[in-house]
């Protein structure tokens, strides 16, 4: 199985800039109803995702609830290196797997680490769940 199979496709998804402020990213993430998102630079390269939980640590380290304080904070700041690491284009399908043990969704990036989509658990456990078993022994 090809995960381009499974890719949402980076023009479907939700993702904000590293240059974003936190206010413009909780607004984002409020607006899509999603806990985490994936982050990229103005040139596509994917930088890495933040969750809900991030900006809650962000906000309790300021000692703001006030969402103006939050404008002079970009999202890269708050980024913590190592959550939701991507994966290329050519992973196999079990690494894949792996991955979404850990993570809602996975980031997929090219060669260039140009962030091009995710894939999700949910699309994957669909798919595998339409396969006949004798498949699903190939494929895991």
């Amino acid at each position: 199985m090809n995960i381009a199979f499974l890719l949402q496709p980076k023009q479907r998804v939700a993702y904000l800039y590293g240059d974003n402020s936190l206010r413009q990213g909780l607004e984002k993430m409020r607006h899509h109803g999603y806990t985490a998102v994936p982050v990229i630079d103005r040139e596509g390269c994917y930088l890495g995702t933040i969750s809900e939980g991030d900006f809650l640590w962000q906000i309790l380290a300021m000692d703001t609830l006030d969402m103006k304080d939050l404008e002079h904070v970009q999202i890269q700041d708050v980024l913590q290196p190592g959550s939701y690491p991507p994966v290329p284009i050519t992973v196999s399908v079990e690494e894949l797997l792996n991955s979404a043990m850990n993570q809602n969704f996975i980031p997929v990036v090219d060669d260039y680490n140009s962030f091009i989509g995710l894939v999700t658990r949910r699309e994957i456990i669909s798919r595998l769940s339409n396969q006949k078993p004798e498949t699903l022994r190939r494929i895991v």
